[in-house]
């Protein structure tokens, strides 16, 4: 009788800035959704863009997590030291076609609304001092969600050959977390909705890699009265280490999950095993909004 494989899931925060409420919220789900089913939950550190990152927040994303209770299986993985895997691939593909270089400038595709127009996919250029670009397929890219549904993405008409290195020698997000999720043999992802765009180039790297597809459920973003999503540049402090507990049971049911207020009584690691125990990842709203997350 055929097993099916045993649940791995991650969070992977970029060091960009400190966790704040919205982090909290990806974190405790994909927490949950894999200690709910005995998982393995693994921690990478997305630090591809040095000067991007903040002094100190790696360190500080860590210390949060430690006070909120949460804990990782095996050894932090770090993007910045995994470059010798993204430049195998990178060179692979640039040698059988699949990927070409790009000097367009940011100014000359103004005009495109965010969708290659192919300009270089012919010309031949060299793959030095040029962003590296993967060739696309004409082809619709689907999944379905475990809370947002059904998505489709036609990957020529509207995402076109995209960057998986920029031209200042950085890896781009989207080649770097395919490669690292096969490798860490993550077959669950839980994150925040604002990485469902990606999710169809996604499956296309991973049918590239032959890598297997992953389940995927994606939190929905909460968002503020005016409608902007909370967010590192957007009124979301930083999360304070004395504030574990409460800030815990409001995220709880942020995510629909009948938290009782008697859990304030409890550690942190308590209120995770607790909240674990009584995970039901199909409470998670389609929508969340910050007044909703509020403790009652």
């Amino acid at each position: 009788m055929m097993h099916a494989p045993a649940y791995i899931g991650r969070f992977a925060p970029t060091p960009s800035g400190y966790l704040h409420f919205g982090s909290l919220v990806a974190a405790l789900a994909s927490y949950l959704d894999a200690r709910a089913v005995g998982g393995r939950w693994l921690l990478r550190i997305e630090d591809l863009d040095p000067p991007r990152e903040v002094a100190g927040a790696q360190s500080a994303i860590l210390s949060t997590l430690d006070s909120y209770g949460f804990e990782w299986d095996g050894p932090i993985m770090r993007q910045s030291q995994r470059h010798d895997a993204y430049a195998e691939v990178l060179q692979r593909w640039l040698s059988q076609g699949l990927a070409y270089a790009c000097t367009c400038s940011r100014k000359q595709l103004e005009a495109y609304q965010g969708i290659y127009p192919g300009l270089c996919r012919n010309a031949g250029q060299p793959w030095t001092d040029a962003a590296i670009r993967l060739r696309v397929p004409e082809l619709n890219y689907a999944f379905n969600d475990r809370v947002q549904g059904a998505f489709a993405q036609h990957l020529g008409r509207e995402v076109g050959d995209f960057i998986i290195r920029r031209r200042d020698g950085l890896y781009a997000y989207q080649l770097a977390v395919v490669i690292d999720d096969a490798a860490q043999g993550i077959n669950n992802i839980v994150r925040g909705a604002d990485l469902l765009d990606s999710t169809p180039r996604q499956l296309y790297l991973q049918e590239l890699l032959g890598a297997p597809t992953p389940s995927y459920l994606h939190v929905p973003l909460i968002t503020q009265p005016d409608g902007h999503k909370l967010g590192k540049s957007y009124r979301a402090p930083p999360l304070p280490n004395e504030q574990a507990r409460p800030l815990l049971l409001r995220a709880l049911r942020a995510l629909g999950q009948d938290a009782p207020a008697q859990l304030l009584e409890l550690n942190p690691g308590a209120i995770l095993s607790w909240a674990a125990q009584h995970w039901q990842a199909e409470r998670i709203p389609k929508v969340m909004r910050l007044a909703e997350a509020q403790l009652r």
